[in-house]
């Protein structure tokens, strides 16, 4: 049954772990990139394996016989990877010369699905009614395209030298947060 209130509690916890607004210079880094970034796709793709992982992710990752800390740390090391790229300024994932394939690699996974996003998902499903975390997952993509579709005007408008400067600040951001995804993870 539909719970406003436990839509609400999901939306915020899912946005803040997306932190889509934290993304933007990595987005604006990818578009630069690219050329352009597929918004309708990334929003798309990302709300699939969000769906999906909502109904049969803990199974998946069962199957393959990996537990949630070890995918998160997977997803660590991509964010990191990322972060080392914005900080330091130096290309390491690079495009393929299919140019809507940043949309999906790493924009849709693991920038807004990723690791930290599924493993939430995992999370609220055993505290939230099912239907309520699938009211939240849809919230917060509606907001995630918005921001996708804006992104061109929102680094027009910050210009080359503010994203430059939020390119660094976030990549530090995205690093701390790979590390605290790892730290958290790791089982010594």
């Amino acid at each position: 049954m539909l719970n406003f209130k436990e839509i609400i509690s999901v939306s915020l916890v899912l946005f803040s772990v997306i932190d889509i607004l934290g993304s933007i210079p990595v987005i604006l880094n990818l578009r630069e990139k690219a050329g352009h970034v597929e918004s309708e796709k990334a929003t798309f793709v990302a709300g699939v394996i969000m769906i999906v992982f909502l109904f049969v992710g803990e199974s998946i990752l069962q199957l393959f016989g990996i537990d949630t800390s070890s995918f998160a740390i997977a997803g660590a090391f991509v964010l990191f990877v990322i972060g080392m790229e914005m900080v330091l300024g130096v290309t390491i994932f690079r495009v393929s010369e299919d140019q809507g394939s940043s949309s999906i690699v790493p924009l849709a996974f693991p920038m807004i699905a990723g690791a930290g996003t599924m493993t939430t998902i995992i999370s609220l499903r055993a505290e939230y009614e099912q239907i309520n975390v699938l009211v939240g997952i849809i919230l917060n993509l509606i907001f995630v395209y918005i921001i996708l579709k804006s992104s061109g005007w929102i680094g027009r408008k910050i210009g080359k030298g503010g994203t430059n400067v939020l390119r660094k600040i976030f990549g530090v951001i995205l690093l701390a947060i790979a590390v605290k995804l790892f730290k958290t993870n790791i089982v010594l």
